[in-house]
C-alpha cells in the first residue's frame, strides 16, 4: 500500500446498506462486503446468519487519506446507522448486526475512541453508544452475490426500504464528501 492508503472495516448492520453508502464517498477506492471478528476463519452467509460464528457483517474500506480522513469516514458511519442498539439495526437482529469499528492501525483506534468519547460527552444520542472498537480479526469476503448488492438491485424491497434512505441521508448530510 502507498503511504496515503489505509484500510478500515466497519460493521453497521446489514452490509448491503453500509456498502451502498461508502461506495459514494470521495476518497474511498474500494468497498468489499465481508465477515469479521468472530471465531470462524472462512464463514458463509448461512453460517453467519445462525449467530454461532460470532462474525459480524462488515464492509472493508480502502481509502486515500489525501482525500478523506478516518474521522470523516467515522462521522458518516455514526450518522447512517444506530450505534446505540446492541446486536441490532432496525428489524435486523443478531450479533452479526452489531455496531463495530475494526481498526488496522493505532491511529484509527485513537480517532475512533476520541470520536466516541466526544459524542458521548455531547450526548448526541439518547442512549449510550455500544459500538465496539477492536483490531480487525478473521476477515473473510462475503459471497459474490453480496458484492455491490444495492447497485445491482436498487428496486429490491430491502434496498428500497432500508438502503436507499441511508444513501439519501449520506448525500444530504455529507454532500461535500460525495463522489462527483
Amino acid at each position: 500500500m502507498t503511504p496515503s492508503l489505509s484500510t478500515l472495516v466497519l460493521g453497521g448492520g446489514c452490509f448491503w446498506c453500509t456498502e451502498a453508502v461508502f461506495k459514494e464517498v470521495r476518497g474511498v477506492l474500494d468497498v468489499e462486503s465481508g465477515y469479521s471478528n468472530g471465531q470462524a476463519a472462512r464463514p458463509s452467509y448461512e453460517d453467519v446468519c445462525t449467530g454461532a460464528t460470532g462474525c459480524n457483517e462488515v464492509v472493508k474500506l480502502v481509502y486515500d487519506l489525501a482525500d478523506v480522513s478516518t474521522r470523516e469516514l467515522l462521522e458518516i458511519f455514526f450518522v447512517v446507522h444506530d450505534p446505540t442498539t446492541l446486536n441490532r439495526q432496525g428489524n435486523d437482529r443478531g450479533t452479526q448486526y452489531r455496531s463495530g469499528i475494526y481498526v488496522t492501525t493505532a491511529e484509527q483506534k485513537a480517532v475512533a475512541d476520541d470520536l466516541i468519547r466526544e459524542m458521548s460527552q455531547d450526548k448526541l444520542f439518547d442512549a449510550p453508544i455500544v459500538t465496539e472498537v477492536l483490531p480487525l480479526a478473521h476477515y473473510w469476503p462475503a459471497e459474490d452475490y453480496h458484492q455491490d448488492f444495492f447497485e445491482k438491485n436498487p428496486y429490491q424491497g430491502y434496498c428500497l426500504a432500508v438502503a436507499a434512505p441511508k444513501v439519501a441521508k449520506f448525500r444530504k448530510t455529507f454532500a461535500r464528501l460525495a463522489k462527483a
